[in-house]
């Protein structure tokens, strides 16, 4: 039996028992919900990888920290609760600030966690040394350093709740060396518990009945449905309201997917058409920002009447002030609407035969039957149109689309429908080209964890794949089976073909070489070879549609399929030069 003195030094050693900042760290993120740590190790910060490892959250080393913020922020979007970007201190955080940029501006919770250089060397020239707690706050909602070990768990609290509270956002975290290697008494510890789902907040009443009547009484109504509205989880209620009012409905690029696209109600093959003559407008999670040209003429009528549902009260009426501003969760505002359309005693829904739907399925009709013929034109080489009518076609229906780049992305957003939300991620709101693996990357590893079978489908312009193509070396390290489709141009929106290169590369060719022109008929497909996945070059569309099915069938490989496309190949004419101008 143990005596009593040995039973008290026992009792001393636990009590004194101690823990560095990392593990404090690595328990404090877990305690918050943290999943996914994505990342570049380094000094001073290999420790905090192995404790994330060691309590459970997952680990994705990338190769970029441009590309490990990118695939951080498209895990919020996804999930509504952040992951977590980690780098080293000095050039690495200044890296992730594109990341960072871009979550911030598409307003997507992610949390940048910054090694930097051991306090007692600040202001002597430490390795990387570097303001970053000032530098990151353009970046970001929440910029601190903890003021001690023990208070760490304190401030990743608060930078969750900064990042997913409000108007969703980035947190970043200041971590210097000694603090991450210092030791504290376990006993000296406080866990907060895990930081809840933002509250519900409802827009007032007479509000609400006021955007009612007017949806009621209006000859061109619109509603439209942004990336905020798939962000919030609000797909139901929005599809009950659509079904309920047989609205037409037009959705920006990824709030594509809350409504399906092949609904009966959606317009979005009259885009253009249903924004410039609409005299009422239903924004549900969407800003009046240049995607959708500022609510201004000529896309939009002088008069047109806007009702506003957004979070965030700084939003209401920036560019055009709204008749009706709706402030409060999209989820909570759109049903409080539904619910006075049911309450009404005379249901109310738009007439299918109405002058406005004969307008916009004229519109439509019109358009689908130009996309129809360029679909049908298989000349090689390729024009987009006749390569992503074939894509489309082989695509599983619930497949995550991956998609960015100038004519590629553009085109793919009007030619690969989605009928699920947040299945679709591209450029976003700051226009981002170069996140299109890292987006890949993160969707992969959230479809292996929470939709197993469900693939992921990138596709890139051969610009946009240059940005972050090594990571397709992280897809392959982690056995992630997406699949890579670069639309190969030759060039950045549109380039040069064998000859005309031919003709230009003598002499000097920084003279001589347009700044849009990358070096023609390039074998991408090459570099996942040499990793150990599957590459196949396309030119035609009976090799592109045999490619396509090989890849989908190999669900353990990572495989590029390298379709070559007219150099000079572009979107269909517009009807205005500002509707092209506005979407370069």
């Amino acid at each position: 039996m143990a005596s009593a003195r040995e039973t008290a030094s026992k009792r001393q050693i636990i009590d004194d028992h101690e823990v560095d900042g990392a593990t404090v760290l690595a328990r404090a993120l877990k305690e918050q919900g943290i999943q996914y740590m994505f990342g570049i190790v380094g000094v001073p910060v290999f420790e905090i990888a192995t404790a994330a490892q060691a309590a459970g959250i997952k680990f994705i080393s990338m190769r970029n920290e441009q590309a490990a913020s990118y695939a951080a922020s498209a895990i919020g979007f996804l999930t509504r609760r952040p992951a977590v970007c980690l780098t080293v201190s000095g050039p690495g955080v200044i890296h992730a600030f594109a990341g960072m940029a871009n979550a911030q501006e598409n307003c997507w919770p992610l949390i940048v966690i910054g090694g930097s250089c051991d306090r007692n060397q600040e202001s002597m020239g430490g390795f990387q040394e570097y303001p970053q707690v000032e530098q990151a706050r353009p970046y970001c909602k929440f910029s601190a350093r903890p003021s001690s070990v023990d208070k760490i768990p304190f401030y990743i609290e608060k930078a969750v709740r900064q990042s997913t509270f409000g108007r969703p956002g980035v947190s970043y975290i200041d971590l210097p060396g000694d603090m991450i290697a210092g030791r504290v008494p376990e006993k000296s510890l406080r866990f907060i518990h895990s930081c809840p789902s933002p509250p519900l907040m409802c827009a007032s009443m007479s509000s609400v009945v006021k955007a009612v009547d007017l949806l009621i009484g209006a000859q061109k109504p619109l509603i439209v449905i942004g990336k905020g509205a798939a962000y919030s989880g609000a797909e139901w209620v929005i599809r009950d309201l659509v079904d309920t009012t047989r609205l037409p409905f037009l959705p920006t690029p990824m709030g594509k997917g809350v409504v399906p696209d092949n609904h009966p109600l959606c317009v979005a093959a009259a885009r253009s058409k249903a924004l410039q003559e609409a005299d009422l407008v239903l924004l549900l999670g969407a800003r009046l920002n240049w995607i959708l040209h500022f609510g201004a003429p000529p896309r939009f009528r002088p008069d047109v009447k806007i009702i506003q549902v957004d979070i965030c009260a700084e939003e209401i009426g920036n560019n055009v002030y709204p008749v009706v501003p709706l402030l409060g969760d999209i989820s909570a505002v759109v049903q409080q609407l539904l619910d006075e359309f049911q309450r009404r005693t005379k249901q109310f829904q738009f007439s299918a035969s109405s002058p406005w739907w004969e307008t916009l399925n004229a519109k439509i009709n019109e358009n689908q039957k130009n996309v129809e013929a360029m679909s049908a034109d298989h000349s090689v080489p390729l024009n987009y149109y006749a390569a992503f009518s074939e894509i489309q076609k082989v695509l599983p229906k619930d497949c995550m689309i991956v998609n960015e780049g100038s004519n590629t992305m553009d085109i793919g957003r009007t030619m690969m429908p989605n009928i699920l939300p947040r299945h679709r991620l591209d450029a976003g709101t700051f226009g981002t080209m170069g996140v299109g693996i890292g987006f890949a990357v993160a969707a992969a590893i959230w479809c292996r964890d929470y939709a197993p079978g469900k693939r992921v489908v990138c596709v890139e312009g051969d610009s946009a794949f240059g940005f972050s193509g090594m990571e397709i070396e992280t897809l392959t390290r982690y056995n992630l089976p997406v699949i890579i489709i670069i639309l190969n141009n030759n060039g950045i929106s549109f380039g040069l073909g064998d000859e005309a290169w031919e003709s230009l590369a003598e002499g000097d060719r920084t003279l001589t070489i347009p700044a849009n022109a990358l070096a023609p008929s390039t074998r991408y497909e090459k570099l996942i070879e040499a990793f150990g996945g599957t590459g196949y070059i396309a030119r035609t569309v009976d090799e592109l549609h045999s490619s396509l099915k090989e890849a989908m069938a190999d669900t353990e490989k990572t495989s590029i399929v390298n379709v070559m496309i007219n150099p000079m190949a572009q979107r269909k004419t517009q009807e205005f030069f500002w509707l092209t101008k506005s979407n370069l």
